[in-house]
């Protein structure tokens, strides 16, 4: 596809661009190893990442007024670890394991397609992510965004509608200038519900080798792409 109104290309972060799984179970199995207690330290970064959305349900709902997600993460990781007997771990450890967040590697095609959209297109996150976060993902993993579009942006966390509008009013365009890539059907559904363009990347080892979820497009999305390089290719970069 090959559209001129499209100027701008934003991208859900966690999953779709850097592997959240790998870097939390092994800093996981670090802290595990370190306090002597077996534990399946992949099972831990599934079971802290099942929290995540629930964690963001009470301020969607205005139940809780604004939280950025490295507080939430916090506060889940606190209610986990007893779960795995991990309840001896420290404040420091515990801050040291929700830094693990900041840290996650990019897919290996993440940076090279960036960077070839980037010489056409606006890039920048479309995230829950809030900015700090998402300033250390693009330092650590050398992810060349031209902006940062943190959840402060819009105070509101994805799937609300005004999560994708007020980003693509920071940009000052309209929402069908826009593009949102995403590794996941749900956020895509909801970028095209209010307007934007839509692309579509599989990431079938986001949730390790029992994944069932997102292994295929599910909706009349623009562009469906094997990797980030091709969704360049798709868009003539």
């Amino acid at each position: 596809m090959k559209s001129p109104d499209v100027r701008a290309v934003l991208f859900d972060v966690f999953g779709t661009l850097v592997d959240w799984r790998t870097r939390v179970a092994r800093e996981v199995a670090g802290l595990a190893a370190g306090m002597g207690v077996p534990v399946d330290a992949g099972a831990v970064a599934d079971a802290w990442r099942a929290m995540y959305q629930p964690s963001m349900r009470a301020v969607r709902s205005g139940r809780r007024p604004w939280t950025p997600l490295d507080v939430l993460h916090r506060e889940s990781l606190d209610v986990l670890l007893p779960r795995f007997g991990l309840d001896a771990a420290t404040p420091a450890d515990r801050h040291a394991l929700t830094m693990a967040w900041h840290r996650l590697d990019p897919w290996h095609d993440t940076v090279p397609g960036l960077l070839r959209l980037s010489a056409r297109f606006t890039i920048a996150p479309m995230s829950n992510g809030n900015v700090a976060l998402l300033e250390d993902l693009a330092r650590h993993g050398g992810l060349p965004w031209h902006r940062i579009l943190g959840a402060e942006t819009s105070r509101a966390y994805k799937p609300l509608p005004q999560a994708y509008l007020r980003a693509v009013g920071a940009l000052g365009l309209r929402p069908g200038q826009v593009m949102l890539c995403a590794a996941h059907n749900d956020d895509l559904a909801a970028a095209r519900a209010v307007g934007l363009r839509t692309a579509f990347v599989p990431r079938p080892a986001e949730h390790g080798p029992g994944q069932r979820t997102d292994l295929a497009p599910t909706g009349p999305w623009d562009v469906v792409a094997t990797d980030i390089p091709d969704l360049a290719g798709l868009l003539g970069t």
